[in-house]
């Protein structure tokens, strides 16, 4: 139980920390208020915060990874799926750098890195899939315009002798 302190500190916070309704985070981000339940229903985003009424309140740090989310899904083509293995890898990542700050243990801390490392190795994995069909889906295009480039040529050819 908190102690009378600790409340007045947390309820300080809360007043000082915006929040918004997901009225407000749909208008900010673009996305219907049925996206924004969708994702925190299948976990892209974490349980949202509630007001005594059951209303659903949203920090800062929510619309920022709210806006994420959308960058991974409509920049980068990324599914939900995708999204979800990114964000976790993210999040757990996180946690091994806050246990290390306070970890006296060298093996620990090492074993810790090591499993980051795999983290970010599977995240690259994912970014360089998807690089890597752009790469040819870019590839694809250039060559159509090389031999877009190349008929017109022969046309070209064709026509200045037909004139000529």
């Amino acid at each position: 139980m908190l102690s009378a302190h600790e409340q007045s500190q947390s309820a300080a916070a809360s007043i000082e920390a915006p929040s918004y309704t997901i009225e407000q985070v749909a208008t900010r981000t673009n996305l219907t208020k049925r996206t924004l339940r969708y994702y925190e229903e299948v976990g892209l985003l974490p349980p949202a915060n509630r007001t005594e009424g059951n209303y659903r309140r949203y920090s800062e740090a929510d619309v920022e990874r709210i806006e994420r989310i959308k960058e991974m899904r409509d920049l980068l083509d990324f599914s939900l799926n995708d999204i979800r293995e990114l964000l976790q890898a993210e999040e757990e990542r996180e946690q091994l750098k806050l246990a290390n700050r306070e970890e006296t243990d060298i093996h620990l801390r090492l074993a810790r890195l090591d499993r980051s490392d795999k983290l970010i190795h599977a995240q690259l994995s994912l970014i360089e899939q998807r690089i890597a069909g752009l790469e040819r889906m870019r590839k694809d295009l250039v060559n159509r315009l090389d031999n877009h480039e190349q008929a017109k040529q022969k046309l070209q050819v064709e026509l200045d002798s037909n004139n000529g």
